[in-house]
């Protein structure tokens, strides 16, 4: 489990990245609202990732709960390839995806899934156990419980800010000036 939970610190650190640089200073896709149907996509997963890096080094998700957690994993994968498709669609108008954020996905595609690689076993053990969500017993090392909970923190901030953009709340644009002046 160890394992899986720094795999998930790397997708955290890699994720981080991708919307520090792509997301906000590259592509500024909360100030144009022709983003918003990428930009749900991106609350809906950050909703996901909240529960999977704030629970994952805490909670044992026993029996049934397991199912819960595979059925948010496999949720995750398929808003990922809907993103895919919706980032291709709307931004087409700045010139598409940038090749490096390509490769970012790609880099974040195969860190999540050797992530999953390593939860699975642990997830297995855990649907052969009574239904129950307790605190976990595996051996997590304290900085990375909390960096996980930081992560988490932050994914939760900025999918606000995505759903304050898709919602057109004044000022969710800031600091960027929305394509054709104010809003």
């Amino acid at each position: 489990m160890t394992t899986a939970l720094w795999l998930l610190f790397v997708l955290g650190l890699v994720g981080a990245f991708d919307t520090l640089y792509f997301h906000e200073w590259r592509g500024k896709l909360v100030a144009d609202p022709t983003m918003r149907p990428e930009l749900k996509l991106h609350v809906a997963r950050d909703a996901i990732y909240v529960i999977i890096f704030a629970t994952l080094p805490t909670v044992a998700w026993r029996g049934w709960w397991t199912a819960i957690l595979a059925t948010l994993l496999a949720a995750e994968i398929a808003i990922t390839l809907a993103d895919f498709v919706t980032e291709d669609e709307v931004r087409a108008g700045i010139g598409g995806v940038f090749p490096g954020e390509r490769v970012t996905h790609a880099v974040m595609g195969i860190v999540y899934g050797a992530m999953l690689a390593y939860l699975v076993p642990t997830m297995w053990r855990w649907m052969q156990q009574p239904t129950d969500l307790t605190l976990a017993t595996h051996p997590v090392p304290d900085p990375l419980t909390w960096s996980l909970i930081a992560m988490a923190a932050g994914i939760l901030l900025h999918g606000l800010r995505d759903l304050c953009a898709v919602i057109g709340l004044p000022g969710s644009h800031w600091p960027y000036e929305p394509p054709g002046g104010t809003a």
